[in-house]
Protein backbone atom coordinates (compact mmCIF):
# COMPACT_ATOMS: atom_id res chain seq x y z
CA UNK A 1 0.00 0.00 0.00
CA UNK A 2 2.76 2.45 0.95
CA UNK A 3 4.75 1.63 -2.20
CA UNK A 4 1.67 2.25 -4.32
CA UNK A 5 0.98 5.57 -2.57
CA UNK A 6 4.60 6.66 -3.09
CA UNK A 7 4.44 5.84 -6.79
CA UNK A 8 1.14 7.70 -7.01
CA UNK A 9 2.70 10.72 -5.28
CA UNK A 10 5.58 10.92 -7.74
CA UNK A 11 3.29 10.27 -10.72
CA UNK A 12 0.81 12.91 -9.56
CA UNK A 13 3.50 15.58 -9.16
CA UNK A 14 4.97 14.75 -12.59
CA UNK A 15 1.52 15.12 -14.19
CA UNK A 16 0.84 18.40 -12.37
CA UNK A 17 4.26 19.76 -13.39
CA UNK A 18 3.62 18.90 -17.03
CA UNK A 19 -0.03 19.83 -17.48
CA UNK A 20 -1.01 22.25 -14.69
CA UNK A 21 2.21 24.21 -14.20
CA UNK A 22 3.44 23.53 -17.77
CA UNK A 23 7.02 23.35 -16.53
CA UNK A 24 8.16 21.34 -19.55
CA UNK A 25 6.63 23.74 -22.10
CA UNK A 26 7.72 27.03 -20.60
CA UNK A 27 11.25 26.80 -19.17
CA UNK A 28 10.79 30.03 -17.20
CA UNK A 29 8.06 28.23 -15.20
CA UNK A 30 10.35 25.41 -14.14
CA UNK A 31 10.88 24.92 -10.45
CA UNK A 32 14.36 26.18 -9.45
CA UNK A 33 15.69 22.74 -8.46
CA UNK A 34 19.09 23.81 -9.73
CA UNK A 35 19.06 27.32 -8.31
CA UNK A 36 21.56 26.31 -5.66
CA UNK A 37 19.50 27.47 -2.69
CA UNK A 38 16.27 26.39 -1.06
CA UNK A 39 14.73 27.01 2.33
CA UNK A 40 11.46 26.10 4.01
CA UNK A 41 9.81 24.35 6.92
CA UNK A 42 9.52 20.58 7.25
CA UNK A 43 8.22 18.34 10.01
CA UNK A 44 11.21 16.60 11.59
CA UNK A 45 11.15 13.72 14.05
CA UNK A 46 12.93 14.48 17.31
CA UNK A 47 15.98 12.34 18.00
CA UNK A 48 15.05 11.55 21.61
CA UNK A 49 11.31 12.14 22.08
CA UNK A 50 10.05 10.90 18.70
CA UNK A 51 7.76 13.91 18.20
CA UNK A 52 7.54 15.61 14.81
CA UNK A 53 8.15 19.36 15.09
CA UNK A 54 8.35 22.08 12.45
CA UNK A 55 11.94 22.95 11.66
CA UNK A 56 13.55 25.37 9.22
CA UNK A 57 15.71 23.68 6.57
CA UNK A 58 18.19 25.42 4.28
CA UNK A 59 19.91 23.80 1.29
CA UNK A 60 22.89 25.77 -0.02
CA UNK A 61 25.10 24.48 -2.79
CA UNK A 62 27.63 27.25 -2.18
CA UNK A 63 28.40 25.66 1.19
CA UNK A 64 27.69 22.16 -0.09
CA UNK A 65 25.33 21.47 2.78
CA UNK A 66 21.78 20.93 4.02
CA UNK A 67 21.13 22.56 7.41
CA UNK A 68 18.28 22.65 9.86
CA UNK A 69 17.57 25.04 12.73
CA UNK A 70 15.83 24.29 16.03
CA UNK A 71 14.41 27.83 16.27
CA UNK A 72 13.23 30.20 13.59
CA UNK A 73 15.54 32.94 14.87
CA UNK A 74 18.54 30.67 15.48
CA UNK A 75 21.75 31.94 13.94
CA UNK A 76 23.59 28.63 14.15
CA UNK A 77 22.17 25.43 12.67
CA UNK A 78 21.48 22.39 14.82
CA UNK A 79 23.06 20.16 12.19
CA UNK A 80 25.05 20.58 8.97
CA UNK A 81 24.76 17.73 6.48
CA UNK A 82 27.39 17.74 3.76
CA UNK A 83 26.01 17.09 0.26
CA UNK A 84 29.04 14.89 -0.39
CA UNK A 85 27.79 12.20 2.02
CA UNK A 86 24.03 12.83 1.89
CA UNK A 87 21.34 10.44 0.70
CA UNK A 88 17.56 10.86 0.57
CA UNK A 89 15.00 8.12 0.11
CA UNK A 90 11.23 8.01 0.49
CA UNK A 91 10.20 5.90 3.50
CA UNK A 92 6.41 6.32 3.98
CA UNK A 93 5.91 2.98 5.74
CA UNK A 94 8.72 3.47 8.24
CA UNK A 95 7.85 7.09 9.01
CA UNK A 96 4.08 6.52 8.98
CA UNK A 97 3.31 9.36 6.57
CA UNK A 98 2.69 9.16 2.80
CA UNK A 99 5.20 11.96 2.20
CA UNK A 100 7.87 10.65 4.57
CA UNK A 101 11.49 11.17 3.55
CA UNK A 102 14.57 9.69 5.26
CA UNK A 103 17.79 11.69 4.94
CA UNK A 104 21.09 10.12 5.96
CA UNK A 105 24.54 11.64 6.21
CA UNK A 106 27.87 10.84 7.82
CA UNK A 107 28.80 12.38 11.15
CA UNK A 108 32.29 11.43 12.35
CA UNK A 109 32.14 8.65 9.74
CA UNK A 110 29.03 7.15 11.38
CA UNK A 111 25.62 7.23 9.77
CA UNK A 112 23.06 9.71 11.13
CA UNK A 113 19.36 9.46 10.17
CA UNK A 114 16.77 12.20 10.16
CA UNK A 115 13.11 11.64 9.29
CA UNK A 116 11.03 14.42 7.74
CA UNK A 117 7.76 15.00 5.92
CA UNK A 118 5.58 17.75 4.52
CA UNK A 119 1.79 17.72 4.23
CA UNK A 120 2.06 18.99 0.65
CA UNK A 121 3.16 16.26 -1.74
CA UNK A 122 4.64 18.75 -4.21
CA UNK A 123 6.75 20.36 -1.50
CA UNK A 124 8.40 17.11 -0.37
CA UNK A 125 9.01 16.03 -3.98
CA UNK A 126 10.56 19.45 -4.67
CA UNK A 127 12.90 18.99 -1.70
CA UNK A 128 13.82 15.52 -2.93
CA UNK A 129 14.58 16.88 -6.42
CA UNK A 130 16.53 19.82 -4.99
CA UNK A 131 18.72 17.46 -2.95
CA UNK A 132 19.34 15.33 -6.04
CA UNK A 133 20.19 18.43 -8.09
CA UNK A 134 22.66 19.56 -5.43
CA UNK A 135 24.22 16.10 -5.43
CA UNK A 136 24.45 16.22 -9.23
CA UNK A 137 26.31 19.54 -9.24
CA UNK A 138 28.66 18.30 -6.52
CA UNK A 139 29.43 15.13 -8.48
CA UNK A 140 30.04 17.10 -11.70
CA UNK A 141 32.84 18.95 -9.88
CA UNK A 142 34.14 15.88 -8.04
CA UNK A 143 34.22 13.72 -11.20
CA UNK A 144 34.80 16.13 -14.10
CA UNK A 145 35.43 13.36 -16.62
CA UNK A 146 32.24 11.43 -15.85
CA UNK A 147 29.22 11.54 -18.14
CA UNK A 148 25.76 12.52 -16.89
CA UNK A 149 24.68 8.90 -17.35
CA UNK A 150 27.44 7.81 -14.96
CA UNK A 151 26.47 10.39 -12.34
CA UNK A 152 22.68 9.91 -12.26
CA UNK A 153 22.80 6.57 -10.38
CA UNK A 154 24.87 8.27 -7.65
CA UNK A 155 22.33 11.04 -6.93
CA UNK A 156 20.36 8.96 -4.42
CA UNK A 157 20.09 5.29 -3.60
CA UNK A 158 17.55 2.96 -2.06
CA UNK A 159 18.64 0.48 0.56
CA UNK A 160 19.55 -3.01 -0.64
CA UNK A 161 17.54 -4.53 2.23
CA UNK A 162 15.90 -3.57 5.52
CA UNK A 163 14.28 -5.63 8.22
CA UNK A 164 14.65 -7.45 11.53
CA UNK A 165 17.30 -10.04 12.31
CA UNK A 166 18.85 -11.34 15.52
CA UNK A 167 22.53 -10.77 16.26
CA UNK A 168 25.05 -11.79 18.87
CA UNK A 169 28.15 -10.00 20.12
CA UNK A 170 31.81 -10.32 19.11
CA UNK A 171 32.50 -13.12 21.60
CA UNK A 172 29.58 -15.09 20.09
CA UNK A 173 28.67 -16.29 23.58
CA UNK A 174 26.19 -13.49 24.29
CA UNK A 175 22.51 -14.06 23.70
CA UNK A 176 21.04 -13.07 20.36
CA UNK A 177 19.03 -9.83 20.34
CA UNK A 178 16.45 -8.66 17.84
CA UNK A 179 17.58 -5.57 15.91
CA UNK A 180 16.44 -3.59 12.87
CA UNK A 181 19.04 -3.84 10.09
CA UNK A 182 19.63 -1.60 7.09
CA UNK A 183 21.95 -2.54 4.24
CA UNK A 184 23.16 0.71 2.64
CA UNK A 185 25.70 -0.05 -0.07
CA UNK A 186 28.52 -1.74 1.94
CA UNK A 187 27.36 -0.51 5.35
CA UNK A 188 25.23 -2.94 7.34
CA UNK A 189 23.77 -0.93 10.23
CA UNK A 190 21.67 -2.16 13.12
CA UNK A 191 19.24 -0.24 15.31
CA UNK A 192 17.13 -1.01 18.34
CA UNK A 193 14.24 0.83 16.65
CA UNK A 194 13.80 1.51 12.90
CA UNK A 195 13.48 5.26 13.61
CA UNK A 196 16.62 5.61 15.73
CA UNK A 197 18.82 8.54 14.76
CA UNK A 198 22.08 6.63 15.19
CA UNK A 199 22.94 2.99 14.57
CA UNK A 200 23.95 0.82 17.53
CA UNK A 201 26.68 -0.53 15.31
CA UNK A 202 27.85 -0.89 11.71
CA UNK A 203 29.50 -3.71 9.80
CA UNK A 204 31.51 -3.09 6.65
CA UNK A 205 31.01 -5.74 3.97
CA UNK A 206 33.86 -5.83 1.48
CA UNK A 207 34.51 -7.96 -1.57
CA UNK A 208 35.46 -11.61 -1.87
CA UNK A 209 38.89 -10.53 -3.17
CA UNK A 210 39.44 -8.88 0.22
CA UNK A 211 38.47 -11.97 2.20
CA UNK A 212 34.72 -11.51 2.76
CA UNK A 213 32.33 -14.46 2.48
CA UNK A 214 28.62 -14.97 3.11
CA UNK A 215 27.45 -18.36 4.39
CA UNK A 216 24.01 -19.78 5.08
CA UNK A 217 23.70 -21.16 8.58
CA UNK A 218 25.63 -20.72 11.84
CA UNK A 219 28.61 -22.57 13.33
CA UNK A 220 27.42 -25.85 14.93
CA UNK A 221 28.26 -24.73 18.46
CA UNK A 222 26.17 -21.53 18.25
CA UNK A 223 23.54 -21.11 20.98
CA UNK A 224 21.12 -18.43 22.13
CA UNK A 225 19.29 -17.63 18.89
CA UNK A 226 15.49 -17.79 18.81
CA UNK A 227 15.08 -17.66 15.03
CA UNK A 228 16.16 -20.73 13.07
CA UNK A 229 17.60 -19.40 9.80
CA UNK A 230 21.19 -18.34 10.37
CA UNK A 231 23.66 -16.30 8.33
CA UNK A 232 27.42 -16.03 8.88
CA UNK A 233 29.45 -13.19 7.42
CA UNK A 234 33.16 -13.96 7.39
CA UNK A 235 35.48 -10.94 7.35
CA UNK A 236 39.30 -10.83 7.50
CA UNK A 237 39.09 -10.11 11.24
CA UNK A 238 36.09 -12.02 12.62
CA UNK A 239 32.76 -13.68 11.94
CA UNK A 240 29.39 -11.95 12.34
CA UNK A 241 26.43 -14.17 13.22
CA UNK A 242 22.79 -13.35 12.43
CA UNK A 243 19.50 -15.25 12.54
CA UNK A 244 16.36 -14.67 10.45
CA UNK A 245 12.78 -15.53 11.35
CA UNK A 246 11.86 -17.05 7.98
CA UNK A 247 13.68 -18.80 5.16
CA UNK A 248 12.57 -16.09 2.71
CA UNK A 249 14.15 -13.42 4.94
CA UNK A 250 17.34 -15.43 5.03
CA UNK A 251 17.33 -15.79 1.25
CA UNK A 252 16.82 -12.04 0.71
CA UNK A 253 19.52 -11.04 3.19
CA UNK A 254 22.02 -13.50 1.73
CA UNK A 255 21.30 -12.09 -1.76
CA UNK A 256 21.89 -8.52 -0.51
CA UNK A 257 25.15 -9.48 1.20
CA UNK A 258 26.31 -11.50 -1.79
CA UNK A 259 25.70 -8.54 -4.10
CA UNK A 260 28.17 -6.49 -2.07
CA UNK A 261 30.70 -9.33 -1.78
CA UNK A 262 30.64 -10.03 -5.52
CA UNK A 263 31.33 -6.38 -6.43
CA UNK A 264 35.00 -5.36 -6.52
CA UNK A 265 35.85 -2.61 -4.05
CA UNK A 266 36.50 0.92 -5.27
CA UNK A 267 39.71 2.68 -4.17
CA UNK A 268 37.84 4.98 -1.77
CA UNK A 269 36.12 1.99 -0.14
CA UNK A 270 39.43 0.69 1.16
CA UNK A 271 39.71 3.82 3.29
CA UNK A 272 36.22 3.17 4.70
CA UNK A 273 37.19 -0.44 5.42
CA UNK A 274 40.32 0.72 7.27
CA UNK A 275 38.20 3.03 9.44
CA UNK A 276 35.91 0.15 10.44
CA UNK A 277 38.90 -2.04 11.32
CA UNK A 278 40.22 0.63 13.69
CA UNK A 279 36.89 1.31 15.38
CA UNK A 280 36.96 0.51 19.10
Amino acid sequence: VWVASLQELLREQWIRAKYERQEFIYPEKQEPYSAGYREGFLWKRGRDNGQFLSRKFVLTEREGALKYFNRNDAKEPKAVMKIEHLNATFQPAKIGHPHGLQVTYLKDNSTRNIFIYHEDGKEIVDWFNALRAARFHYLQVAFPGASDADLVPKLSRNYLKEGYMEKTGPKQTEGFRKRWFTMDDRRLMYFKDPLDAFARGEVFIGSKESGYTVLRGLPPSTQGHHWPHGITIVTPDRKFLFACETESDQREWVAAFQKAVDRPMLPQEYAVEAHFKHKP
